[in-house]
This record gives C-alpha cells, sequence and structure tokens, in this order.
C-alpha cells in the first residue's frame, strides 16, 4: 500500500484493525488540530505584542483566513473515515506556508524586525504536528522543507534583524535536529501501531478457530445426545406405554412423567447446543426457542420482538447472532434475578441489529472485565467475534435497573427469502 495511505497493506483487510489503526491516526490528528490552534494563538499574539512596522493589514488578513480555514480543518476531521486522516497531512504544507510567509513579509521589508525573528520560531511547531502521522515517509517530506524554509527566511532577514550567520546555522541546527527527532518518533509509533495490529490479528485468528472448535463440539454433542440418550428415553417410553396395563399404574404414571421430562429436557439441550430449528427455519425461529427455554429454566416472562425480521432469511450472521443470545440469555438465568426480558431483533439495510434488556440485578463493565481476568471469557470471546466480523457489541446498565445488550453486524445474505427471490424475477 502507498505511503499516503495509513492503513497498512500487511494487516489485512479486517474491520477490527481498521478500526484499531483508524483510532490511532485520529489521535494524531486531534493533537494536530490542537497544536494548530495553539499556533494560530501564538501567531495572533506576536502580531499584537510586536506589531510588524509594515503591511499590518496583510498579515492581519493572513491570519484570519488562517484560523478559518485551521476551523473549517477541524470540523472535517469529525466526520470520521479514512478520508481525512490519509488526507490531513497535506495541511502541514499550509502551516509551512503560512509561517513562512508572515516571517519574510514582515523581514524583508523592515530595516529592523524582531515580529519576523519570533515568527520564526513557529517552525519549530511543524516537526511536532508531523510526527503525530503514522507515516515517517510524510513526516519527512514535511520537516525537510520546513529546514530549508527557516534557513532562506532567516538568511533574507538577516540584514534587518542583524543576526551573524553563526546564529542562523546553530538555529537552523537545532531545528533539523528537533526534525530528526520527530521522523524517527513517527516511526516509533507506527511501529507500535503495527504490533498493536499484529496482535490484534492473530488474536481474531485464534478466537475464530476457537470459536470454530467449540461449534464442531457442540454439533458433536448434540448429534451424541440426540442419536443416544434421547433415543433410549424415547424407546424406555414406548416400552413402558406398552406394559402400562400390567403394572402398578401409579408407578407407570410417575416413570411415564419422568421420562416426558427427560425427553423435554434433552430436547431442549440438544437444540442449545446446535439448534437444528437455526439452520432449517432461521434465526428469528432459534431465538424464538432459546428464548422460551431461557424463560422455562429462569422463571421470567419473555418478550419476543422478531416481526421486522424475516423468518426464512439465512444471512452469515446468524450464527454469531445466536450464539452470542445464548451466552447473554445464560447469565441472565444464572446472574440476573429478573422478572422480565425483552428480546428484540431488527433488521437495518444490511445490518442486524439484536437488543436483549433485563429488569434484574445488573452488570457493570468493570464487572465484566473483572470476569475476564478470573478466566471467564464467554461473553468477552462473543464481544470480540461481533467486533471481528465489522459490528459493535455494547453491555451497560438498563435505564432503572437491569441489563441491556445491543449488537449490531453487517451481514451477507445466504439464502433470500422466497419473496425476495420472486420479486427479484
Amino acid at each position: 500500500m502507498a505511503e499516503s495511505s495509513v492503513l497498512p497493506a500487511d494487516l489485512g483487510g479486517s474491520p477490527d484493525l481498521e478500526r484499531i489503526i483508524l483510532e490511532h491516526a485520529y489521535r494524531g490528528a486531534h493533537l494536530q488540530v490542537v497544536l494548530r490552534g495553539v499556533l494560530a494563538l501564538f501567531i495572533a499574539l506576536t502580531l499584537v505584542f510586536v506589531p510588524p512596522m509594515h503591511d499590518a493589514g496583510v498579515c492581519l488578513a493572513i491570519l484570519i483566513a488562517y484560523a478559518v480555514w485551521a476551523c473549517g480543518l477541524a470540523l472535517w476531521t469529525r466526520r470520521g473515515g479514512p478520508g481525512p486522516v490519509n488526507a490531513i497531512w497535506l495541511a502541514l504544507f499550509v502551516d509551512l506556508a503560512v509561517i513562512g510567509c508572515l516571517t519574510l513579509l514582515t523581514g524583508i521589508a523592515a530595516q529592523q524586525s524582531w515580529t519576523a525573528d519570533i515568527l520564526s520560531n513557529g517552525l519549530f511547531v511543524i516537526p511536532l504536528l508531523a510526527c503525530t502521522q503514522l507515516r515517517p515517509g510524510v513526516c519527512a517530506s514535511v520537516v525537510a522543507p520546513t529546514v530549508l524554509v527557516f534557513l532562506a527566511a532567516s538568511w533574507a532577514t538577516m540584514a534587518s534583524n542583524e543576526e551573524p550567520w553563526s546564529s542562523i546555522l546553530l538555529s537552523t541546527m537545532a531545528l533539523a535536529i528537533l526534525c530528526v527527532g520527530a521522523v524517527m518518533l513517527s516511526r516509533i509509533q507506527r511501529s507500535r501501531v503495527l504490533t498493536i495490529g499484529h496482535l490484534v490479528r492473530d488474536r481474531t485468528a485464534l478466537l475464530a478457530e476457537l470459536m470454530g472448535l467449540e461449534q464442531r463440539e457442540r454439533r458433536a454433542l448434540s448429534e451424541q445426545l440426540h442419536d443416544g440418550a434421547l433415543q433410549y428415553v424415547l424407546a424406555a417410553k414406548m416400552d413402558l406405554d406398552d406394559l402400562s396395563g400390567s403394572a402398578d399404574p401409579e408407578a407407570v404414571a410417575r416413570i411415564t412423567h419422568a421420562l416426558g421430562e427427560s425427553a423435554i429436557l434433552l430436547r431442549a439441550t440438544v437444540s442449545e447446543l446446535h439448534p437444528t430449528v437455526l439452520d432449517h427455519l432461521g434465526l428469528a425461529r432459534a431465538l424464538g426457542d432459546l428464548a422460551r427455554s431461557a424463560q422455562a429454566r429462569g422463571g421470567f416472562d419473555v418478550e419476543l420482538l422478531t416481526s421486522e425480521w424475516v423468518d426464512d432469511l439465512r444471512t452469515s450472521a446468524d450464527d454469531v447472532l445466536f450464539s452470542a443470545a445464548r451466552e447473554l440469555l445464560s447469565n441472565v438465568v444464572k446472574h440476573a434475578q429478573a422478572r422480565t426480558v425483552r428480546v428484540e431483533l431488527t433488521r437495518l439495510d444490511e445490518h442486524a441489529v439484536l437488543d436483549i434488556a433485563d429488569d434484574g440485578r445488573g452488570i457493570s463493565r468493570e464487572a465484566i472485565d473483572r470476569s475476564l481476568s478470573r478466566g471467564h471469557i464467554g461473553l468477552t470471546s462473543h464481544e470480540l467475534r461481533v467486533v471481528a466480523a465489522g459490528g459493535s457489541f455494547a453491555v451497560h446498565p438498563g435505564p432503572l435497573s437491569g441489563t441491556v445488550a445491543h449488537i449490531e453486524m453487517p451481514f451477507e445474505i445466504e439464502t433470500a427469502p422466497d419473496s425476495l427471490t420472486s420479486a427479484a424475477h
């Protein structure tokens, strides 16, 4: 990938990695905004307290235009996305041009100008602005002309300021040292971000492998229970029905009830481990079975809202959303002591939105982090899967009590509903 892009090519195109790179790049962009504001203030104070002998109106006009431009640039960086952070380095040349022009304008025409001497010190801020970039090549392309502009401005105003060459060369050397340090700092920052990116990429890959292994184990265990224990229970219940006429009716009734309850529990367990309904009837129906199972185990009322999700729609997000819902509802059953739970599944264009809210004891982000530190990775692993797929996963206290979980993630349609298929034809 070209140096002009802030997103490194060797990290791949994972949305999670892109988010991390952009987050660090925007930190540098926001620091640029602050430093640019300080630089504009420095220029304004210089023009007020050490006014130039000539062209004061032109200098003021340049300052006002620069301040307006800086404000517009600050607003542009608030839009987000890779565009602003990929192009904001070009603004550094505007900073350089403004300070260079003001220094020459206030120094050349005057017999003696302290204004130009002070303004030239503003060039020392340019390396600080440049080192906020995650691209050492861009930083170097900015600081190199900065040294040249400083040397040229000092030479052009040498007569009016009566500054000897030794002073000019030593000041230029100090600026050059600062510029080299800025380039090296930019390299260090980029190296750190790339290291973080590689670690996140490896973590995401390991997590995907772990979750895939978990899904395979759940499927295998589900098949074993369905084909083994559940079949034996059903067979025993059938044999017991054949013996009902020659045995104690009360004993037969108790055994029949026990076997019936065992069959129900086994079916529920099989469905939770690997819901066949998810494959055959879709996410909405699978969430319905999951919610009813959680309601039976937790003793709370469940409000299920899936009317905005088409039943026979199959998407790439189904497994991730179902697994996350299973973990969240399991936590409600175990810890929340809730009376009511609301499960809502909606679709916003090509994004799926899942909300699960309860009125129980509630949980904080700190509690989740403490649980993770003790080795309980259940909820965090699902959060990482959602984020790695380009989605968002938020858990926070409810408005009055309980916990609200909000999951939003993009998806691709794997099997379109019949209505959409017929409409396409």
